[in-house]
């Protein structure tokens, strides 16, 4: 049972505290959306650094090897940099305020296209 009486003060307190997904997704996508994201990223890193690699085929001396690694390492990590990233819920408030300009978009374009039949 909520401490908070005011019933103002408890909405305020929805708005601020309740999230919502951003994406417009269902928290089942979500959760397959994230795994499957995280995959496809250890596939590309896996991948970047193969490419490199596949360019030296067979014997190499210890300095070639250690340049043919580095370039690896930053084909990995330069992968890992623009990869999948996880982003937060948006609040309540702001997930409110974000979907009434797209409404109030949405209805101006509605008019626009209306205006040019």
């Amino acid at each position: 049972m909520s401490t908070v009486k005011n019933p103002k003060e408890k909405k305020r307190l929805s708005l601020e505290r309740d999230c919502r997904n951003g994406y417009a997704e269902n928290p089942a996508a979500s959760r397959k959306g994230i795994a499957k994201g995280k995959q496809r990223q250890h596939m590309n890193e896996r991948r970047s650094a193969a490419q490199v690699l596949s360019q030296f085929e067979g014997s190499l001396d210890d300095e070639l090897a250690s340049d043919v690694e580095l370039r690896a390492r930053v084909a990995v990590a330069v992968s890992r940099k623009y990869g999948f990233k996880k982003v937060p819920d948006l609040p309540l408030g702001q997930f409110l305020d974000r979907r009434k300009k797209w409404k109030q978009l949405a209805a101006l374009r509605k008019a626009e296209a209306k205006k040019h039949q």
